[in-house]
């Protein structure tokens, strides 16, 4: 249904949402540098086996979990599952990279017109919040129903992955497109499940992102800042 809700979930999974997620790769440079991804189909594999073994099975549970949280106005689960999160990041460059984004949504969202200012308040109460904690604030606030705002996060991630491989393989532009159709056929199904998934069931256990990630961090040449 177009409404408003619908227009602010493009909002937020926009490309251009000014939150610096352009500058990271989330270990795929360095899978690049090892040749692990190397053309279109290796970083589609890359790109779809990540998204199904972790972002759907750990951020997007812990997202919609956050959300129901705000909705609620549940101060202390939201500090409890931001630490948690927190806890979970593998590497000092992921810890840094949701806690920047994180920094730059809220202030992006402290000055937009139409913010709900009881929202800003409270995401104004946490000093370091992630970019999962601000951007479920963001999908709270503005009645973004869960099933579309995970599976637009998802997309939002999936985007920035391939934009990432379209520079550091490189890829041509229709490849691009290529993975982006297959993420399309996916995400509904993943988010669908991560929708019903409880926290205890949520994992992150994906042993080759852990590795590149913590590889990129002493890579020597490298585009992005994980």
């Amino acid at each position: 249904m177009l409404n408003l809700p619908f227009m602010r979930l493009l909002q937020l999974v926009s490309t251009t949402l000014p939150v610096g997620a352009y500058t990271y790769s989330q270990g795929l440079e360095w899978a690049v540098e090892q040749g692990d991804v190397h053309d279109a189909t290796s970083a589609q594999a890359w790109i779809l086996d990540l998204l199904a073994a972790n972002i759907a099975r750990f951020e997007a549970p812990w997202l919609a979990h956050m959300m129901t949280a705000w909705d609620a106005g549940d101060t202390e689960a939201l500090r409890t599952l931001d630490a948690q999160y927190l806890a979970s990041r593998e590497t000092a460059e992921l810890r840094a990279e949701t806690l920047q984004m994180g920094h730059s949504l809220r202030r992006l969202l402290m000055g937009l017109e139409d913010f709900p200012p009881a929202s800003a308040e409270q995401l104004q109460g946490f000093a370091t919040p992630s970019y999962v904690l601000a951007w479920a604030c963001a999908a709270s606030a503005w009645q973004v129903p869960p099933a579309g705002a995970l599976g637009g996060y998802l997309w939002a991630w999936g985007e920035n992955q391939t934009l990432a491989a379209l520079k550091a393989v490189p890829l041509g532009q229709s490849d691009g497109q290529q993975i982006l159709a297959t993420l399309g056929r996916e995400i509904p199904p993943l988010a669908a499940a991560a929708l019903a998934t409880p926290l205890a069931s949520a994992c992150n256990f994906a042993p080759a992102f852990a590795i590149a990630c913590a590889r990129h961090e002493t890579q020597y040449t490298r585009l992005f800042r994980s």
